[in-house]
């Protein structure tokens, strides 16, 4: 059964709002997820969800916002101006610039925070660091494929090998 410190494999599909809702993502027809369960890889309300649980077992689940990315935040956008992402010559490479991209950057303490451009115009460019999949009600329904105890190894590592 899964409790803590076992790792676990699974395939589940994810949709928005509801089991019919849009596709998320999957793992049919892809390798599952594994993880090694209570050492903090997966959202806690998802393992709550799944404890208990044990080899052949369906699940089927929701999760709020506020249980699984949060609630989406206005004060996480934030506008950085243009002037930032010109080079030496004064010119901005659009293959680093563009809407959708990922982007990494560092407060003044030093600490990273991922994000995605949603805006650039001649000025500004705008950054979401929401996760992705803040606001967003999501339906959980897969099946348990192994439960297995994690080697030292694994715990020691803090993953599934």
């Amino acid at each position: 059964m899964i409790s803590k410190n076992k790792v676990v494999c699974l395939h589940y599909k994810l949709n928005e709002e509801t089991e019919g809702g849009d596709l998320i993502e999957q793992t049919y027809g892809n390798e599952p997820l594994k993880f090694i369960f209570g050492v903090g890889m997966m959202i806690p309300s998802f393992e709550a969800n799944i404890e208990g649980k044990a080899e052949g077992d369906a699940f089927s689940f929701t999760l709020e916002p506020q249980d699984a990315y949060g609630l989406y935040e206005e004060d996480a956008v934030i506008e950085v101006s243009l002037d930032s992402f010109k080079d030496e010559n004064g010119e901005v490479d659009s293959t680093k610039i563009a809407i959708d991209q990922p982007i990494s950057m560092q407060d003044a303490q030093g600490r990273s925070y991922e994000g995605f451009i949603i805006d650039i115009d001649e000025s500004v460019v705008a950054v979401d660091f929401n996760h992705p999949m803040a606001g967003l009600t999501l339906h959980f329904a897969g099946e348990i494929l192994e439960v297995r105890d994690a080697t030292d190894s694994e715990l020691d590592h803090g993953h599934v090998h």
